[in-house]
């Protein structure tokens, strides 16, 4: 069973691009989420426990992150969460990870430049996107939105009706 969750929180590590033996690119930082309770008593916000969680982010979605994400920014990371068992040197603890799926910059707490990036192909080393079964609602969007610095876009269609 593959369990898919989404946690808001802070970006714990600066994030680190590696290459698996395969040769595919990943990049990972760790996540603390903390709850927060308003605390009767004295009045205020409180620190309630602080959860980890290891992200891992592949291929092109991991070279943004590298590219995007700095220690102590506010999050929102969408994935696959993975539970191990581990050892070492004697110890032994318990890891939960999360296969990243997604991550964006949480705006409740700041704001962001977003700039799309044409997808390549390892291969090919040229644009291409997913078959049209497998984009998203708002996949070609940068093809009909007036971009900044782009010449003569279409404009475009929102009668959705």
């Amino acid at each position: 069973m593959i369990d898919t969750l989404t946690i808001v929180g802070r970006v714990a590590t600066d994030p680190i691009q590696v290459q698996t033996g395969g040769g595919v690119s990943v990049t990972n930082f760790r996540l603390a989420s903390t709850h927060r309770r308003f605390d009767q008593a004295s009045q205020a916000w409180v620190d309630a426990g602080t959860n980890w969680f290891s992200v891992a982010a592949f291929r092109q979605l991991g070279e943004h992150v590298k590219a995007s994400l700095r220690t102590g920014d506010s999050v929102i990371v969408t994935g696959r969460l993975k539970i191990r068992n581990w050892e070492s040197n004697g110890k032994q603890g318990t890891s939960v990870d999360i296969d990243a799926e997604a991550i964006g910059h949480d705006l409740r707490w700041g704001t962001t430049a977003y700039r799309p990036q044409a997808r390549t192909t390892p291969t090919e080393g040229s644009t291409a996107r997913p078959p049209a079964d497998q984009q998203s609602p708002a996949a070609g969007l940068e093809d009909r939105v007036s971009m900044p610095g782009a010449s003569d876009p279409e404009p475009l269609d929102v009668s959705w009706a």
